[in-house]
């Protein structure tokens, strides 16, 4: 094999590599003493997700295929673990006082985060359902450590229990759903499965129709679309709050990766039979989401229903389907990511010692004695409510344009009818900042430098997506070129 194309597939898998170092090199650290208030296990894991990041920059315009077909590198896997490097960055910076305030073991709380990067880049990476579910695995395992992290806290405890178990049930359905299409077509590998399904009279077979349901199930799960999002509250509630941050932007971007990969590549021959069931979902998760989160005085509750109605969103990104539908998702995801990594960020810097404060009265008052950070609290809400110059704004427009464009007006009408009912609890939240006064003593504020930064980062980004969305649109739309 010559030589540049060994260097090609070492960098290519760039980002595995080091995430795997990183988080073995974290775990070796335990054996040796650290003074105290040391952040060398933050630094660490922040540079190694930096130097995975430009591991893989120098190939981004490569197409490889390794490990016989099952790992791919190109402009989609490139685009994802760009994202998933970044969300996994801030939420190191929003944890580099968090974790040391609320007393949790740093050395294997990093290496957990960077072991779950390394499962999301897996799954975005994979083009075949065994390695998709070996990358879902390594990412959901070491989630359900971190979301009881917390050991001392039943609160905590609870939530990495009912996560674990609504986890390891919808494992084995996607299980289950793999070995059913396996053996409806022979093939686990997702171009196979296409070549397959674009050739044979079977296309209604029950053994591939009761696969293809039960996959949809797994996905389902991991991407919080009802009817199977009950364990998202109560897991966003329990996990530390830089987890939440985390797990909401990281593990919703892996499932709708692996998720768009399987359509983009196996449906087109079957896209007609699939339609109708993805749009019901779409619109019940979006509906169950946002009418649910109109109920809720716990702001980590609040924004956990708030996910479930944005992956209602993203699903009719999925629904719309082609390179318009799939830019529009990658556009939304990453958008998503940074308006809600900055709303959990600022919920970080709530509190004093092991003490969060997350409801949302705890918030009374906030725009007038932190006006810096009611401003981007601010931002952050309008963004998610889908309120223009924001990106959330942006991302609403692409999805649903992309919708219209393939016939489905009375999916995007729906959506759009939820976006309004939003708008009423995003701006409650405002409605406590500027026009409340608080009950008890003020909420103490953190203002350690990494969170500070993390939080400006993604205001700035939440920002300058609304008003200059066209290059991200474009980066989106070449990653998703890039696959064929």
């Amino acid at each position: 094999m010559p030589a540049a194309l060994i260097r090609s597939d070492y960098l290519a898998l760039g980002a595995v590599i080091g995430l795997s170092v990183g988080a073995m090199l974290l775990l070796l650290l335990e054996f040796l003493p650290a003074r105290r208030g040391s952040s060398r296990s933050a630094w660490i894991a922040l540079l190694t997700l930096i130097g995975s990041a430009a591991a893989v920059w120098p190939v981004r315009n490569v197409h490889r295929s390794l490990f016989g077909g099952m790992f791919l590198h190109d402009g989609f896997t490139v685009f994802f673990t760009l994202l998933f490097c970044a969300v996994a960055a801030l939420s190191v910076l929003l944890s580099w006082d968090y974790a040391k305030r609320t007393r949790l073991q740093q050395a294997e709380y990093y290496s957990l985060m960077l072991l779950s990067t390394l499962g999301m880049i897996v799954m975005a990476a994979s083009n075949d359902l065994i390695t998709i579910f070996l990358g879902l695995e390594l990412m959901s395992i070491a989630l359900y450590v971190l979301v009881g992290f917390r050991h001392d806290q039943l609160e905590s405890n609870e939530a990495a229990l009912k996560y674990f178990l609504l986890g390891a049930f919808a494992s084995g359905f996607l299980l289950y759903g793999i070995a059913l299409l396996y053996g409806a077509t022979g093939t686990t590998q997702l171009a196979r499965m296409a070549e397959f399904l674009s050739d044979t009279p079977l296309a209604s077979n029950p053994l591939l129709i009761l696969g293809g349901l039960m996959v949809l199930v797994g996905f389902g799960f991991k991407i919080a679309a009802a009817p199977f999002h009950m364990w998202t509250p109560d897991a966003y509630e329990g996990a530390p709050t830089s987890i939440t941050a985390f797990m909401s932007a990281g593990a919703k971007a892996a499932g709708f990766a692996a998720l768009l990969r399987l359509a983009l590549t196996v449906l087109p021959g079957i896209t007609a039979d699939w339609h109708g069931l993805l749009a019901a979902i779409a619109v019940l998760t979006m509906t169950v989401g946002n009418v649910t989160a109109l109920l809720q005085t716990n702001l980590k509750r609040m924004l956990a229903y708030s996910s479930i109605a944005h992956a209602g969103y993203l699903l009719v990104a999925v629904v719309a389907g082609g390179t318009d539908g799939a830019a529009a998702a990658l556009f939304y995801l990453a958008v998503y990511s940074a308006m809600n990594l900055g709303a959990f960020g600022v919920l970080t810097r709530l509190g004093r010692d092991q003490e969060e404060r997350v409801l949302i009265s705890d918030l009374a008052g906030l725009g007038f004695r932190q006006p810096a950070i009611g401003l981007a609290m601010t931002f952050f809400m309008l963004s998610l409510g889908g309120i223009p110059p924001t990106a959330g704004f942006m991302g609403k427009v692409y999805v649903f344009s992309a919708a219209v464009n393939t016939g489905h007006v009375p999916l995007v009408v729906i959506g759009v009818l939820n976006s309004v009912v939003s708008v009423f609890y995003y701006l409650r939240v405002t409605v406590a900042m500027y026009m409340q006064e608080p009950s008890g003593e003020p909420t103490p504020i953190s203002w350690a430098p990494p969170a500070a930064l993390a939080v400006v980062l993604t205001l700035g980004l939440t920002l300058w997506w609304g008003i200059s969305a066209q290059n991200l649109l474009v980066a989106a739309a070449e990653s998703v070129r890039g696959m064929f």
